[in-house]
């Protein structure tokens, strides 16, 4: 089969396109920086941005399934780069499938499109998007979210995953953010007895993709739905942090800050980087706050039922391979 994927250039896309070309499909991808690692292990690239609706149509023609992935993922920034790449890129990826006819449109979308602040404690599709969103992120996912699975009809089957908190070998955005901060002596943890949260190991991630990909056709269970994915372990987050820094050969840092604290610090940093002039992202931010607060974990039959998925690495078992990455990487722990 011949497949695109948005945002190879991110964790997700990366993964994805590799696993998909082991499976022997043709893998084209369109992201916007130069990777030529993935051209080199047999991967068409396409440089361009989600965002610019020619460069779309380029890229879908003569594939029969989409993973748009891609997206501007952040607590931080200007709303309009947010509209631009998450809900104008993906307008124009569902634009593109339909002037080409592409069957099967698989969007990577977030659990945090529906959370509004409150625990969220085993919770499934059914929850409904909230009135109001803390970021940018978040409310521009939903929107894109939405339009994705309103587009399925049939000529065209979509289905959303939300994969929560993907993590693993190769990761470049959450671990590197951790491990900095652990040893600059400024990760600090929110203490909320109680809470649980429930992560995703990147290849679980990667598996419910391509059960996606496998499921996906008009009409069927999966099209036109949402889909929560994690490793189906929920725990505090003090324990899968400590395990990561464990992995790195760093010390554990114990949750010290209250919910209270941290959400009068979330709202006094973002109104100090509101002051025209003042850049860089805040070191915490009132969606942070409140996710760092509150416990998320969720119902994962429906994925296990209509994606024949479930996850097959355990927490320790990704824990071993990061340690393994970090010990081939040495330089990473000075």
């Amino acid at each position: 089969m011949k497949v695109l994927v948005t945002g190879a250039g991110g964790f997700i896309g990366g993964h994805l396109a590799r696993r998909l070309l082991q499976q022997g499909h043709e893998v084209t991808t369109l992201q916007r920086g130069h990777y030529p690692g993935l051209e080199s292990e047999g991967i068409s690239t396409i440089r361009g941005d989600v965002a610019d609706s020619t460069a779309v149509i380029e890229a879908i023609q003569g594939v029969d399934a989409v993973f748009h992935v891609a997206a501007l993922a952040s607590v931080w920034g200007p709303r309009a780069d947010f509209e631009r790449c998450n809900v104008l890129g993906t307008q124009n990826i569902i634009a593109g499938c339909r002037h080409h006819r592409v069957s099967k449109l698989i969007f990577t979308s977030s659990p945090s499109v529906v959370f509004d602040g409150n625990h969220q404690q085993g919770i499934d599709e059914q929850t409904p998007y909230p009135p109001r969103y803390l970021a940018h992120y978040p409310r521009t996912k939903a929107i894109a979210e939405q339009d994705v699975l309103a587009a399925n009809d049939a000529r065209l089957a979509t289905v959303a995953l939300r994969p929560h908190l993907v993590w693993g070998p190769g990761d470049r955005h959450l671990i590197p953010r951790i491990l900095d901060r652990a040893r600059r002596g400024k990760l600090k943890l929110i203490d909320a007895p109680g809470t649980r949260i429930d992560a995703t190991f990147i290849d679980n991630a990667i598996d419910a993709h391509i059960a996606a990909l496998d499921a996906l056709s008009v009409g069927s269970a999966c099209s036109g739905r949402p889909y929560f994915i994690a490793n189906g372990e929920p725990m505090p987050a003090h324990q899968l942090i400590g395990g990561i820094l464990e992995a790195a050969a760093l010390e554990a840092v114990a949750p010290s800050v209250s919910p209270r604290l941290a959400h009068t610090m979330a709202t006094v940093l973002e109104w100090f980087h509101s002051i025209p002039g003042v850049s860089g992202e805040p070191l915490l931010t009132r969606f942070s706050a409140s996710q760092l607060s509150t416990s998320h974990w969720f119902d994962l039959s429906a994925a296990k039922r209509d994606l024949a998925w479930s996850p097959r690495v355990t927490t320790e078992e990704g824990l071993r391979a990061l340690a393994t990455e970090f010990a081939g990487k040495k330089e990473l722990l000075r």
